[in-house]
């Protein structure tokens, strides 16, 4: 029963939380937090009503573990396309690393367990490091994928009064399919909302390999493909999601007070797998923005999310060190146990 009413004030924590602000992670924590507990304090109080709860249980425990067999081998394949398609830099082969490590990490555990009593000062605590690590960078992905995709999937009915893209490199000077998606999503919204038009800013610099900016060429895609010129203005600085955020506001401000552009709230346009990211930079920077994402290439996907999941830990390397300390101490823990 007490998890089962953890579980109900998770999720109505959630719900709380939603409503208070969409672009936050702990929102995606309270969700899937309580959705867990909930699952677990129900099995808690039918355990012993239902005995064939029991046989479900188990048989659901083997349908996870072959699932997570195939969800390695897809990974491995996927990161063999990345590499083939995408060239073999490390972002290209997270999904392969990661394959790896599903089939790597329990061979690992199970291996340091079995090495001998007079290895134990070592392989014990590897063992619970490892085994803790893994199941700890499991659970956080699970939160940061569940929220994402439930984010990207809401339906945003704010009006906006200018849209924001996000840019990416250039091809040889032409928007490729990538940025193509994100710019037709900006058209989308652009040609749905009835007059007055909103302002679209096209946001990105000119990086060392390409022979404009990123905002001259998606300025070029946007009137190409109908948006009037005079509802269009190009940021030619930025080189990352932040400096596209930071350097287009003073744009659109401008704008506002020139009367080009009404006052109003701010869309961002990206691709999906980069939707929770940039909304959760919008919201750091103090934003009035919502960030609404673009279809992107299906063998495109599993690898950009282990990015953005990556980008996202780096961000907050100082709090998952302080989640994870009780399994460090567990470690150091067995390492005293065995050394003495």
């Amino acid at each position: 029963m007490i998890l089962l009413g953890l579980g109900l004030l998770s999720l109505l924590l959630y719900v709380v939380f939603r409503r208070q602000d969409r672009r936050m992670l702990r929102n995606g924590v309270a969700l899937v937090v309580g959705v867990l507990l909930v699952l677990a304090g129900t099995l808690d109080l039918l355990w012993e009503e239902i005995p064939a709860l029991q046989w479900l249980l188990a048989k659901a425990i083997l349908l996870a573990l072959a699932g997570m067999l195939l969800l390695g081998v897809f990974l491995i394949v996927n990161g063999i396309t990345m590499a083939r398609r995408e060239g073999r830099s490390l972002g290209n082969l997270l999904s392969l690393l990661a394959g790896l490590g599903i089939f790597v990490s329990p061979l690992a555990v199970i291996n340091l367990l079995n090495a001998g009593t007079h290895l134990a000062v070592v392989t014990v605590p590897l063992a619970v490091l490892i085994f803790f690590g893994v199941g700890y960078l499991g659970l956080v992905f699970l939160i940061f994928l569940t929220y994402a995709v439930i984010y990207g999937r809401t339906r945003n009915k704010t009006r906006p009064a200018a849209v924001v893209v996000l840019g990416s490199q250039l091809i040889e000077g032409r928007v490729p399919p990538l940025l193509a998606s994100r710019l037709d999503r900006a058209l989308d919204i652009y040609r749905q909302t009835p007059e007055p038009k909103p302002l679209l800013i096209p946001s990105g610099g000119q990086g060392e390999d390409e022979s404009r900016s990123e905002g001259e060429g998606m300025a070029e895609y946007l009137i190409d493909h109908g948006a009037d010129p005079s509802h269009i203005i190009a940021e030619t600085r930025a080189a990352n999601t932040e400096q596209n955020l930071r350097f287009s506001v003073p744009i659109y401000d401008d704008a506002v007070r020139r009367g080009a552009a009404q006052p109003g709230p701010l869309l961002v346009a990206t691709s999906n797998y980069h939707v929770l990211r940039a909304a959760l930079l919008a919201r750091r920077l103090k934003l009035d923005a919502e960030v609404v994402g673009a279809r992107t290439a299906g063998y495109y996907v599993p690898s950009a999310f282990l990015r953005e999941f990556a980008a996202i830990l780096r961000g907050h390397v100082f709090l998952h060190a302080l989640l994870f300390a009780p399994f460090i101490a567990l470690a150091v823990y067995f390492f005293v146990i065995f050394l003495g």
